[in-house]
């Protein structure tokens, strides 16, 4: 059985995007942090899993000569590894190698637990990290803390009713402020 595993970026004071859904605070542009997010895009071989919302932002940005320029290890990956992008509204997913689920997300994702493979991840898509949290489907958070105040935005569990104790596994800090903390959903 593989895992699902979510890697989002959140400010201090715990949202991971914006007022108006915006993450680009969250990119840094150091040596340091740069290796980082190359080698996490060449350590996996499973799908990414998103929302329409960042799935549109992601399709839209990574294909560009822009992004592959900049990050081509990242580029390479986000445009070539498999994709599945959750949405009751989006007509057809066009960008490379994406399957478009409509409707039964849950008992999908548990279908794509289920199967032989790497592990799963997912990136922004906050209404997805809720509802999968709330279903207990995730099995990994890798969180980093940003060193800035927002001020106001989304929260990655902002509909979550109940509360999920966890237990860290690890942590790693950065030069640039950035902290890693992973944990684990205990129970």
């Amino acid at each position: 059985m593989r895992k699902l595993i979510v890697f989002n970026s959140v400010s201090l004071d715990g949202y991971f995007t914006d007022k108006g859904g915006d993450m680009s605070w969250a990119h840094k542009n150091d040596p340091e942090w740069n290796e980082f997010v190359a080698g996490n895009a060449k350590g996996g071989d499973g799908p990414f899993l998103f929302g329409r919302v960042t799935y549109e932002m992601m399709a839209s940005w990574w294909p560009s000569p822009q992004a592959i320029q900049m990050m081509p290890d990242v580029a390479n990956a986000m445009n070539n590894l498999p994709k599945v992008v959750f949405s009751r509204t989006l007509k057809e997913a066009k960008w490379n190698n994406t399957r478009l689920i409509k409707e039964n997300m849950v008992d999908e994702v548990q279908k794509l637990k289920n199967e032989s493979g790497a592990d799963m991840l997912i990136f922004g898509s906050g209404t997805i990290v809720s509802q999968l949290t709330a279903e207990g489907l995730i099995d990994e958070y890798q969180v980093v803390l940003n060193s800035l105040v927002l001020g106001s935005g989304r929260t990655m569990f902002e509909t979550l009713t109940h509360k999920v104790p966890m237990k860290r596994m690890s942590t790693r800090t950065f030069d640039n402020g950035n902290v890693l903390l992973c944990y684990e959903p205990v129970g």
